[in-house]
C-alpha cells in the first residue's frame, strides 16, 4: 500500500465542521474510521489505551488494525500495560505504524520481539504512578486516548460496571481522559442518556462510537490474577499472614493491598480467620481489588475498597452494588506528585517477585534469560509508600533461583522491601530490626537474606550469566520519572 497522505483510506474533518453536523448527537459516530477522522489524528502524534480488560483486551488490536489500514505512521503508543494479548503490534512496529512505547509492562511474543531489539528506540516503562506524573508533567502528551468501555450514553457518560463485559474500575482510563487532547469512546452498548453514575463523564469524551467487542471480561481474572491452588504458594501466603499478624500493623483500622501474583493474593483468604479471631477490621483494602476481598468486605471484615482496577468479575459486579466499593483514578491510588495519594495512607502492602538480591532490591520485568516478562506496575509506588513491604516468592522456580546476589533488572530499590517471605524461610531487611525482633517473638522461621541466597545456590547451582547486547531495548522509570535501570537487547 502507498501510505502517502494523498493515498490514504480517509480524509481528516476538522473538528469546527464536525461538530456543527448533528447537534444533539454530534458525539455519536457511524464508525470507528469517522471517529477517527473527527479526531485529527495525524502522523508522529501519541494515542493511548487503558488495561482493564487485562488479557482480555480487543481495543488495542482493533484501534491499531485500523490505523494500519488507514496508512498512519510513527505513532507514539501509550498504553497503561500491554500483555501476551498483543502480539498483533509486532507487524505494526514492523510495518512502521508504531514507533515508540510508553507502557508499565510487557508480556507474551510482543516481550520477546521487543527483548530481541524489534523496537528501534527503547521502550519506556513506568509505574502506575509514574505514568500519570509523566503526562502531568508533560515528557507524555496524549493526542487522541481511545477508551473501551462496556457501556456508554451517546453524549460519553460511560462506566465499567454494567452492560455484558463489565470490566470493573476504569482508574486508569481516568488520566486519559483528563489529559488526552482528544477522547474516543468504545463502547459495546450503548444506553439511554443519561447514564449514572459514570466513571468518565461526558464533558471529557469528543467522540463515541459502537462497537461488536472492547474486551473478553472472562480473562481479566487469568494469568498474574489467578486465586493458586498451588500447595507452595499457599504455604508461602500463610506465612506472610503470620508476617503481617506479628508485625505490629495488624491491629483495628489497618490497611491492606495484594499485588497479582498466586501467594500475594492468597494472603487475603489467611489473614480472614485471624480478623475474625482478634476482632480486627481493616479499613481499607487497595489496588486491585479480587473476589476475596469483595467476600471480605461484604463480611463486613474490610469496611472500604478503594478500587484502581478490578482482578475478577466478582470485583466488577461488586463495584455496582456496594456502596462502600469506591473506584479511584491513578492519581489518587498513587502518583507521587498527586496532592493526595491512597497508597501514602497504605500499611502493608504484598508484593511478588521475579527475583530478589541480597540488597533487597526487586525485579519483576525481566525473566531468569533476560527476556521482558512482566510489568512494573504498582510495585515501586506501593513498597515505597507502605509501612511495610513484604516480598512473596519461592526460593526457586524451575531449578532457577529467586533469591540471587544481583537481580538483572531493578524496579523496585531495596530500600523499600521490608521482608521476604519464601518457602525456606523469612528474611527481613536489617533496615527493620523492630521486625526481626517481633518475628522472633512471634517463633517465625527467620533466615538472612544471605542464607537464603545460599540456600538457592545449593538447590541450583550458579547460574550461567546472560549474554547481552550493548543495545538498550528498554527504560526503566521510578516513580517519579527518574531512570532506575536500563535492559538490554539479548544476545542472539
Amino acid at each position: 500500500m502507498n501510505n502517502s497522505a494523498g493515498d490514504r483510506h480517509y480524509q481528516p474533518i476538522s473538528k469546527a465542521n464536525a461538530l456543527a453536523e448533528r447537534p444533539r448527537s454530534r458525539k455519536l459516530c457511524t464508525s470507528l474510521m469517522e471517529a477517527v477522522r473527527r479526531s485529527g489524528l495525524k502522523d508522529g502524534m501519541t494515542i493511548s489505551f487503558h488495561h482493564s480488560f487485562r488479557g482480555g483486551d480487543m481495543t488495542v488490536n482493533l484501534v491499531l488494525g485500523l490505523l494500519a489500514y488507514m496508512g498512519f505512521k510513527n505513532l507514539t503508543l501509550a498504553s497503561s500495560s500491554l500483555t501476551d494479548c498483543h502480539s498483533p503490534l509486532i507487524e505494526h512496529i514492523r510495518n512502521g505504524l508504531v514507533s515508540r512505547i510508553y507502557t508499565s509492562g510487557l508480556r507474551g511474543p510482543l516481550a520477546e520481539a521487543i527483548s530481541s531489539g524489534l523496537l528501534a528506540e527503547p521502550v519506556q516503562i513506568h509505574s502506575h504512578g509514574g505514568r500519570v506524573q509523566l503526562i502531568q508533567s508533560g515528557e507524555l502528551s496524549i493526542d487522541v486516548a481511545f477508551l473501551g468501555v462496556p457501556t456508554c450514553d451517546e453524549f460519553g457518560n460511560a462506566n465499567g460496571f454494567t452492560g455484558k463485559a463489565r470490566c470493573g474500575s476504569l482508574g486508569y482510563a481516568f488520566t486519559d481522559a483528563d489529559y488526552a487532547k482528544t477522547v474516543i469512546i468504545l463502547s459495546e452498548e450503548i444506553a439511554p442518556y443519561p447514564l449514572q453514575p459514570a466513571s468518565i463523564k461526558q464533558d471529557q469524551v469528543d467522540w463515541v462510537v459502537q462497537v461488536e467487542q472492547v474486551g473478553d471480561a472472562g480473562k481479566i481474572g487469568a494469568g498474574a490474577t489467578r486465586m493458586t491452588s498451588n500447595p507452595r504458594e499457599l504455604l508461602i501466603a500463610r506465612r506472610a499472614a503470620d508476617v503481617i499478624e506479628h508485625s505490629g500493623y495488624f491491629r483495628d483500622g489497618f490497611s491492606l493491598q495484594t499485588g497479582t501474583g498466586g501467594a500475594s493474593l492468597a494472603v487475603t483468604r489467611f489473614l480472614e480467620d485471624k480478623m475474625v479471631r482478634k476482632n480486627i477490621r481493616a479499613g481499607f483494602a487497595l489496588g486491585g481489588i479480587t473476589s476475596t476481598m469483595v467476600q471480605l468486605h461484604e463480611k463486613g471484615l474490610i469496611d472500604c475498597l478503594l478500587d484502581v482496577q478490578g482482578f475478577d468479575g466478582e470485583a466488577a459486579q461488586s463495584l455496582g452494588r456496594n456502596p462502600r466499593h469506591f473506584e479511584i483514578s491513578a492519581n489518587q491510588y498513587a502518583n507521587p506528585d498527586s496532592k493526595g495519594n491512597a497508597v501514602d495512607r497504605l500499611d502493608v502492602v504484598v508484593l511478588s517477585a521475579l527475583e530478589i538480591d541480597t540488597a533487597f532490591n526487586v525485579n519483576v520485568l525481566t525473566g531468569s534469560d533476560g527476556v521482558l516478562r512482566g510489568a512494573s506496575g504498582g510495585h515501586c509506588d506501593t513498597a515505597a509508600s507502605a509501612k511495610m513491604a513484604v516480598i512473596v516468592a519461592p526460593l526457586v522456580r524451575g531449578r532457577i533461583p529467586t533469591v540471587v546476589s544481583k537481580v538483572l533488572t531493578i524496579v523496585t530499590p531495596g530500600s523499600s522491601i521490608d521482608v521476604l517471605v519464601t518457602d525456606h524461610g523469612i528474611a527481613v531487611n536489617p533496615a527493620r530490626p523492630e521486625l526481626l525482633a517481633r518475628f522472633a517473638k512471634a517463633g517465625l522461621p527467620l533466615m538472612t537474606i544471605n542464607e537464603l541466597y545460599q540456600r538457592a545456590l545449593e538447590l541450583t547451582g550458579e547460574p550461567e550469566p546472560i549474554a547481552f547486547t550493548q543495545r538498550t531495548v528498554a527504560v526503566v522509570r521510578y516513580r517519579d520519572g527518574s531512570v532506575i535501570d536500563t535492559i538490554r537487547q539479548v544476545q542472539e
